[in-house]
């Protein structure tokens, strides 16, 4: 080969060498980066081309898709639909043509939209015989009756709040609701004069009632006397206190260390030296704020961490941490062992607490969605129940247990009474505002005993409200009934 013709050759195939660099370059190194970049339609295209999977709960579909009648984008042919889109926003999220997605709608997008590499077999075969694709479903734990019940209840208090239920011998969740809320299929398309203007309206600048916050994983409240169960689980575990029937070292006043201040009780009520028992029954504070201060910083922070506290948890939408804090003085730690301070809990967290409570000592990890599905309804994933943690020994759960068996009997808690049912409760008034300024948070956790001994459902309500009392009673008056209804409807359910 003479010497021009070489150079040729060379030229011509360090041209086709680049070329290969430049397709793998842009086929396995900037992939996901082209994929979503917002300029790049492709994908919004491809996963509005055909008609996504389903939520489902209880076998029925909370979702649906339509096709786009009138949409200032042509080549987006379907759009997402909601049933009782409020009731469910805390659940589903949303999926918009022009917002794009949250919550399940998009950590499942890949098995809703049919573009999951799972669902490839059943997408080949589809092809072959000419069906048209579609999306697989994501089969929910939730329970309809107790999410209904927990969406109403809150309504009805015309208030802000939200509603978390476990299942606490698996770690489902049963109920998971938020109020105010918004309906995702206002905005589903991407029409400026009807979605956006939706989605503006509901933006937190323009609606500072904020209905797109999912208040019951994303908001954390100061948890007041609900967080008591801790603190009395903290003093099981720790040997301070072996039983709920003996009498404490809690003088009155109590100065918290450190302080010429006493903690205060709300009322007089009989906190003396009371038992554990008693003192969860009136919701003492000094009993209670002493037990932290006694056992102090470190031990009560471990306890708090087994159940939850200061970690995310993924359901697998994610739930803001749950906050203890470390390096507390003594006088801190007596405040924050009472749910205040900087004690910060979601309705998640302490459902979380009552959930362990109830299953013996067994914290199990929550979770939402029970399995994945192609769209002919094969199964593809299935979620097993997983242990998180062991929070107190199973002697010292059914101690707790009967302390609050008589909050409910006895106690802040009757209105949460169910005939022929067991029923263990806390009620709790979380301060709220600079120096209590503003009106208590109310606060109720519960769960729910059958004759059988199984425990179906643990509940956590939290009520903003400007009618709440500035004591334990508006969280038995506001919160309770709610948890009541919650509980019924599950266990109303398994018959």
């Amino acid at each position: 080969m003479n010497k021009p013709l070489r150079r040729i050759a060379i030229f011509c195939g360090l041209l086709v060498l680049a070329l290969l660099v430049r397709d793998n370059w842009l086929q396995y190194v900037k992939a996901d980066s082209l994929k979503d970049d917002p300029k790049n339609r492709r994908v919004t295209i491809a996963r509005y081309s055909t008609p996504r999977g389903d939520i489902i709960v209880d076998g029925d579909p909370i979702t649906g898709s339509t096709t786009t009648s009138s949409s200032g984008l042509n080549d987006l042919k379907y759009k997402r639909t909601y049933k009782d889109g409020p009731m469910w926003a805390p659940v589903t999220g949303y999926a918009s043509q022009a917002f794009g997605a949250n919550q399940l709608e998009s950590i499942e997008d890949g098995i809703l939209s049919g573009t999951d590499d799972r669902l490839f077999f059943r997408n080949t075969l589809d092809m072959i015989t000419g069906k048209q694709k579609s999306g697989g479903n994501v089969v929910t734990t939730l329970n309809a009756a107790a999410q209904k019940a927990a969406y109403d209840g809150l309504k009805a208090q015309g208030g802000k709040g939200a509603v978390a239920a476990l299942d606490p011998s698996t770690g489902k969740i049963l109920a998971l609701a938020s109020y105010p809320s918004y309906d995702p299929s206002s905005f589903a398309g991407n029409s400026t004069s009807t979605d956006s203007k939706a989605w503006t309206a509901l933006q937190k600048k323009n609606n500072p009632n904020d209905p797109m916050l999912n208040r019951a994983l994303r908001e954390t409240y100061p948890p007041g006397s609900t967080f008591k169960v801790v603190t009395a689980a903290a003093a099981l575990e720790n040997g301070l206190y072996t039983s709920a029937d003996e009498n404490t070292d809690s003088p009155l006043p109590y100065i918290m260390p450190g302080t010429t201040l006493p903690l205060k009780n709300e009322g007089n009520i009989p906190c003396k030296n009371a038992t554990m028992r008693v003192a969860l029954r009136v919701s003492c504070n000094s009993v209670f704020g002493k037990i932290g201060a006694d056992l102090g910083n470190d031990k009560m922070l471990a306890e708090a961490k087994k159940f939850g506290f200061d970690a995310e948890q993924f359901t697998p939408v994610r739930s803001s941490a749950s906050v203890f804090s470390d390096n507390m003085n003594k006088s801190q730690t007596a405040l924050s062992s009472i749910g205040q301070f900087n004690t910060a809990a979601t309705p998640l967290q302490m459902a979380m607490v009552a959930s362990a409570v109830a299953n013996n000592g067994k914290l199990m990890k929550p979770y939402m969605v029970d399995k994945l599905q192609s769209s002919n309804l094969d199964t593809i994933s299935q979620t097993d129940p997983e242990e998180l943690s062991r929070p107190l020994s199973a002697k010292n759960a059914q101690i707790l247990q009967s302390m609050m068996e008589t909050v409910v009997s006895d106690g802040t808690g009757k209105n949460a009474r169910i005939n022929g049912v067991t029923v263990g409760g806390k009620t709790g008034t979380a301060q709220h505002g600079v120096e209590n300024s503003e009106n208590p948070y109310a606060w109720f956790i519960s769960y729910a005993k059958l004759g059988d001994g199984s425990t179906p459902v643990a509940v956590a309500v939290v009520i903003e409200d400007d009618q709440a009392n500035r004591d334990d009673i508006s969280g038995g008056g506001l919160a309770a009934p709610i948890a009541k209804s919650v509980m019924e409807a599950v266990i109303g359910s398994k018959k």
